[in-house]
C-alpha cells in the first residue's frame, strides 16, 4: 500500500511539473513572438487599453 501512495504522489507531481512547463513555454513563445513583431515594425512597445479608465499604457512582461 505505501508503494501505491508513493507512485500516485510521483505521478501527480510529474503531471503538475509538466503543466507548469507547458504554461511557461507558451508564455515565453508569446513574449518572443511579440518581441519579433516589435522588432519588425520598429515599435518600442505594445500598447494595451485599461478597461476601467480607458487609458493606454505599455504592456509589461508580467501583464497577462
Amino acid at each position: 500500500m505505501p508503494q501505491l501512495i508513493i507512485i500516485v504522489v510521483l505521478v501527480v507531481g510529474a503531471w503538475l511539473l509538466y503543466r507548469r512547463f507547458v504554461a511557461d513555454a507558451k508564455r515565453l513563445a508569446e513574449r518572443s513572438r511579440r518581441a519579433e513583431k516589435e522588432r519588425q515594425t520598429g515599435a518600442i512597445g505594445t500598447l494595451v487599453k485599461d478597461p476601467v479608465t480607458g487609458e493606454y499604457h505599455l504592456k509589461k512582461d508580467d501583464d497577462e
